[in-house]
């Protein structure tokens, strides 16, 4: 192809790995980590308020759900804001929203204060997590875009490790140890400054907003740091003084148009069931050990050991997507993580306990990866990463559904039940997931 005649997305596409990359993938990664680290938390919270607050499991419940449902309108909210104002922005600002909210429910002092904190901490976390995929696709090279969506995704198992130590080791200190690991989280405000003046703009949106300039440079920046000379695109020039309105707002296509409205039906179903069958099984997970007879350090013992499972997950997830494919990958990790499910909730002994859980960590969070790299790739740039939000916030009622479950399914059949109800879920995103094209390799749709 003529370099003269290369768009900028065609010539991001072409680049290979650099260091630029690596630190959009690493400032994107440590905002991400420090979600999961949030999320994880609350898990053992939970088991710690079961104890020093005497909650009921159906308080419990709504402490561990009330975050989904603020993530659940924080995810299509901060998708449409992405698209309107950009990625970056939005980033910052979602990272900044959660970490006070966070250090403030370290000051709670009723269930009351810190369900409503919570939900705060879910409308920043909601919005981050599909922004922060979409940004990192749009700068990823085509034949690298898959395995970069998974190494950020990988930096969830990162958080959750995190979580886990502060778990093992603060948390049972004594009655406030909970409101300390909670007060870790104060530090993603001051990353959020870090994120506003290190992380690149989308290209893809600065040429939607007609800042032409702008984009250059960036695509520049990323060819400089591969020591490529990069040729301007034909339709480089100055700014306009202000942000300028999409030529094309007024016929955006829908997600739900014909061209579109099957991947992102197969999309919300992946979505749906994925996060029923995790966030039931993770965010209960340390209160389930305690309900079996372990003590509270040892609960907490068992679920550092399972969430180290994840980082290798994530790796195998990395390496196959460019192999097999992302709907290839993504469906047999969802294979794997229903049948390991099912052995959780056989497993009846502290050696099948940990077998089976670190089974399910490592095939549960490979496909979350997966699920993450697909998502962006499935939209044109207009409606990117409000289609992958989209997809978040629906999956997102699931979130809030599953905790609330796992109480009334333990009364009626224990954890065989339990897990048998999250396997199920994991078969039928499996189905789903080969609803999906399979875009290994192309370039990401402009319209």
């Amino acid at each position: 192809m003529n370099p003269e005649t290369r768009t900028r997305a065609e010539r991001l596409d072409e680049l290979p790995l650099t260091r630029r990359h690596g630190r959009l993938l690493l400032g994107s990664g440590i905002g991400w980590a420090l979600d999961a680290m949030d999320v994880g938390l609350i898990s053992f919270v939970m088991a710690a308020l079961a104890v020093h607050w005497d909650l009921s499991k159906t308080e419990l419940s709504w402490v561990g759900s009330i975050g989904f449902v603020g993530m659940a309108i924080g995810a299509s909210v901060g998708g449409l804001l992405a698209d309107r104002i950009g990625r970056r922005q939005v980033f910052a600002a979602t990272l900044l929203v959660y970490g006070l909210a966070t250090g403030a429910t370290a000051l709670a002092g009723s269930l009351a204060v810190l369900m409503l904190l919570r939900f705060v901490v879910g409308l920043g976390l909601g919005a981050e997590l599909p922004v922060a995929s979409t940004l990192v696709s749009e700068y990823a090279p085509r034949k690298q875009r898959g395995r970069m969506v998974v190494a950020l995704e990988a930096f969830w198992a990162v958080g959750w490790i995190l979580a886990a130590l502060i778990g093992y080791f603060v948390v049972p200190l004594g009655d406030d140890g909970w409101r300390w690991a909670l007060a870790v989280g104060i530090v993603p405000t001051a990353y959020a400054v870090v994120v506003r003046l290190g992380l690149p703009e989308s290209v893809r949106f600065l040429e939607s907003r007609g800042r032409h300039a702008e984009a250059e440079a960036a695509v520049r920046s990323f060819e400089d740091s591969a020591r490529i000379g990069g040729a301007p695109a034909p339709d480089a020039e100055p700014d306009r003084d202000g942000p300028v309105p999409l030529a094309s707002d007024a016929v955006t296509e829908s997600i739900w148009s014909p061209r579109l409205g099957r991947r992102t039906g197969a999309l919300w179903v992946i979505w749906f069931c994925i996060n029923l069958s995790y966030y039931g099984a993770f965010i209960w997970l340390p209160s389930l050990l305690l309900g079996q007879g372990f003590d509270l350090v040892k609960s907490f013992q068992y679920t550092l050991v399972i969430t180290l499972a994840q980082v290798p997950g994530y790796a195998v997830a990395a390496w196959l997507i460019e192999v097999w494919g992302r709907r290839g990958t993504l469906a047999t990790f969802l294979i794997g993580s229903a049948v390991a499910a099912g052995l959780f909730g056989l497993a009846d002994s502290p050696t099948q306990i940990v077998a089976a859980g670190m089974a399910l960590s490592f095939f549960n969070l490979g496909a979350w990866g997966a699920l993450y790299a697909i998502g962006p790739e499935l939209y044109p740039t207009t409606v990117r990463a409000s289609g992958t939000g989209a997809a978040a916030a629906f999956g997102r009622i699931a979130s809030i559904i599953a905790p609330l479950i796992v109480p009334w399914l333990l009364t009626g059949g224990g954890n065989g039940l339990v897990f048998g109800v999250f396997a199920v879920s994991f078969g039928l995103a499996a189905l789903a997931a080969l609803a999906l094209p399979e875009l290994k390799g192309q370039a990401l749709a402009e319209r």
